[in-house]
């Protein structure tokens, strides 16, 4: 890998105290502005580019309690959504939760039978399960969040999925995805990671589970009805199913974010076990032109790029298309190298083959 340069990003001392900086799961591009998520909140961030053609450094950060929009499913509003793919297009902003079970850690004071209890404890979390749409309007040139927009003589809302279409219920049945629902997300377990969405198309990317060394992306086309303006509801396919499957050849790995380009997606993969590594690039041609269930092998997919991680850091987490021959990667667990003492965190800008 040979990063073109690299910009800071610069966060409040809110985002920082939440350690949302170091814990960057998800980006898009939006103009002159980046939308951000780290995995330990129930928020979106907005930062703004010094110079939208080339910038070096996203500040004036901007924080989108998603409960300020949406009913979300946890007790607590603010548990968190462990947001894991964002996604713009047309006139909203996309946001979707792992929908993981997570297993606790050892940590280094635990041993003994204490470290054991720990590591068979798995736990769910309300928030995780949450795939959301916010209209965005235009404020003073920025593009902002709202739980309502009035354009094009339509009445926009912000919506969720409903719980009677929440994804690992409709899972439950299913011949390949069913047997991992109760397996922690890092365990191979379901592990959403990444979205991509184009038109009435939503591309949903799986870290998890891998299966023989395929990875998983769901298709859904999510809906509102008039009645129920805040509710998405999902279509059905023509074999009454209300997902579509494609298995992916990305050599063993799993979907860590995915990233429209004209018809194709760019697939940020890495490793579905908490293991450091390969991290890799990959191209799904004509992604959004299938109309079937896909096998993507061969021609239907090609390595864009092989990128470089840390031990225990620098695990790359997002990336979002910088015009159109260049990609923005972020990083989990960023190395110490990447944080700027003035509470800034440095991103790469990769150019495309």
């Amino acid at each position: 890998m040979t990063v073109d340069y690299t910009v800071r990003l610069r966060f409040s001392d809110e985002s920082r105290a939440t350690a949302t900086h170091t814990n960057l799961s998800a980006i898009r591009l939006d103009g002159r502005a980046l939308w951000i998520a780290g995995d330990e909140t129930a928020t979106v961030e907005r930062l703004l580019a010094d110079d939208p053609e080339r910038p070096t450094e996203f500040g004036a950060e901007a924080r989108f309690r998603l409960a300020d929009f949406v009913d979300l499913p946890g007790a607590d509003a603010d548990e968190e959504a462990d947001v894991e793919g964002l996604a713009r297009t047309g006139r909203f902003l996309w946001a979707i939760g792992s929908h993981s079970l997570r297993r606790k850690q050892i940590k280094d004071r635990h041993e003994g039978p204490r470290a054991l209890r720990r590591l068979a404890r798995v736990e769910g979390q309300d928030n995780r399960q949450i795939l959301v749409r916010l209209p965005i309007a235009d404020v003073d040139g920025i593009p902002t969040p709202v739980r309502e927009l009035h354009a094009d003589g339509m009445t926009h809302r912000a919506a969720a999925l409903s719980r009677r279409d929440d994804l690992r219920r409709l899972l439950r049945d299913d011949e390949h995805l069913a047997p991992f629902l109760a397996i922690p997300g890092k365990d191979n377990g379901l592990d959403v990671e990444g979205i991509a969405v184009r038109g009435d198309r939503v591309f949903v990317g799986l870290r998890g589970p891998v299966l023989r060394g395929w990875a998983f992306v769901l298709e859904l086309r999510p809906y509102v009805l008039d009645d129920e303006p805040t509710r998405l509801r999902l279509h059905r396919f023509e074999d009454g199913s209300p997902y579509r499957k494609h298995v992916l050849d990305l050599d063993g790995l799993g979907v860590r974010d995915l990233c429209p380009i004209g018809d194709d997606v760019l697939i940020l993969a890495g490793p579905t076990m908490d293991l450091d590594g390969p991290v890799r690039i990959y191209r799904w041609h004509g992604a959004f032109a299938a109309e079937v269930p896909t096998i993507v092998r061969d021609v239907l997919i090609s390595r864009v790029l092989e990128l470089t991680y840390g031990e225990g850091d620098d695990h790359a987490e997002g990336l979002s298309l910088l015009g159109t021959d260049r990609v923005l990667v972020v990083y989990d667990s960023p190395a110490p190298i990447r944080l700027g003492t003035d509470g800034t965190v440095i991103a790469d800008v990769l150019e495309l083959p």
